[in-house]
C-alpha cells in the first residue's frame, strides 16, 4: 500500500518543480524529502524522477502518479471534514469553485439561504472559470463545482455528477434597435480569451458569418462599456447582465443559445451532510 506522507512529498515536489520547496513547504529537511521519493519509488517500482542539470523532472510516471497522489490526499481531507461534520450540520464548512457572473448573482442569495438553515456551516467561495472548477473538484479541493455548459461543450470526465440549475439566456448587447445576430455581421465584436469567446462564434457562425473579433476582455462590466462607447457589439450571458446591467445599452434575448448552469460534484452518492444541504439550497432557489 502507498504510504500518504510519500505520496503528499510528491505533490508538493510536482508543484513546485522542487526538492528544496518541497522541502520548505512540508517542513522537511532536503534529505527527507529525497529518502521520501527514493522509497516511493522502491514501493512502486518505477522511476518517477529525472536529473535534469541541477534540478529535477517528473517522468511520465512520476506525473501519472503525482495527479492521483493529490486527488488521493484531496479526498482525505474530504473523507475528514465529512467525519467531523457526520453527526449533524451545527458545524462544518463546504467548498464551493464558481464562475465569476454566478457568484456575484447567485451566491449572495444561497449563502443567506444556507445560513437561515444550517447556521453553523460556513461556505466557502473560489472564483474561477469551470475547467478550473472542475480538476479543482477532482482534487478534492472543493465539493462543489458551479459551472455552464454550452450544447456544443465536450463532455465531462468519467465521475462527474451535475445537478441542473437553470438555463441562462444569451443576449446581444447594442446601443440601437437592431435586436438579430445576423444584422451586425459587418461590425466589430468584443468577446472574450480565446478559450471564453467560443459560444460568441457559434452563435455567430450559426447566421453565416464570422465575427470580426476587435476587443477581448472577459470583464463582463468592460464589455458593456465597450459596447456603450460604441466600439463594437457583443453577446453576454443573463447571469452576468444580472450582476450589472449598463443602462445606456440594449439587450436582445438570441433565440436557442442559452448556456446551462449546473452543480458538479465528484463520486459515488450519497453526498456528504454539508454538500447535500447546499445543493438542496442551490435547487430550491434554481
Amino acid at each position: 500500500m502507498l504510504d500518504l506522507n510519500r505520496l503528499r512529498v510528491l505533490a508538493a515536489v510536482a508543484r513546485h518543480g522542487s526538492v528544496t520547496a518541497a522541502a520548505n513547504e512540508l517542513h522537511y529537511s532536503q534529505p527527507s524529502v529525497s529518502h521520501h521519493l527514493a522509497r516511493l519509488e522502491a514501493e512502486t517500482g518505477a522511476k518517477l524522477l529525472q536529473r535534469v542539470g541541477r534540478g529535477i523532472r517528473l517522468t511520465e510516471a512520476g506525473r501519472v502518479l503525482a495527479e492521483r497522489a493529490t486527488e488521493i490526499l484531496g479526498r482525505v481531507e474530504s473523507a475528514s471534514a465529512e467525519l467531523d461534520a457526520h453527526v449533524g450540520l451545527s458545524a462544518g464548512r463546504v467548498r464551493v469553485a464558481v464562475f465569476g457572473s454566478a457568484l456575484v448573482a447567485l451566491m449572495p442569495e444561497v449563502s443567506a439561504e444556507l445560513a437561515s438553515r444550517h447556521p453553523g456551516l460556513r461556505l466557502d467561495l473560489v472564483d474561477t472559470h469551470p475547467p478550473e472548477a472542475i480538476a479543482m473538484l477532482r482534487a478534492g479541493e472543493v465539493d462543489v463545482a458551479i459551472v455552464f455548459r454550452y450544447d456544443e461543450t465536450e463532455p465531462d470526465p468519467p465521475g462527474l455528477r451535475l445537478t441542473h440549475l437553470r438555463d441562462d439566456p444569451t443576449y446581444l448587447l447594442t446601443t440601437d434597435d437592431r435586436g438579430q445576430v445576423a444584422e451586425h455581421r459587418d461590425e466589430r465584436w468584443v468577446a472574450g480569451c480565446l478559450r471564453c469567446r467560443s459560444h460568441l462564434v457559434e452563435v455567430c457562425n450559426r447566421e453565416g458569418f464570422e465575427p470580426e473579433i476587435a476587443y477581448t476582455t472577459d470583464d463582463m462590466v468592460a464589455i458593456q462599456a465597450l459596447v456603450a462607447a460604441g466600439m463594437g457589439v457583443a453577446t453576454i450571458p443573463g447571469l452576468a447582465l444580472r450582476a450589472h446591467r449598463n443602462l445606456d445599452l440594449n439587450a436582445y434575448e438570441v433565440p436557442g443559445a442559452p448556456r446551462h448552469v449546473y452543480a458538479a460534484t465528484y463520486g459515488e452518492p450519497p453526498d456528504p451532510p454539508p454538500t447535500a444541504a447546499l445543493l438542496d439550497v442551490l435547487v430550491s432557489l434554481a
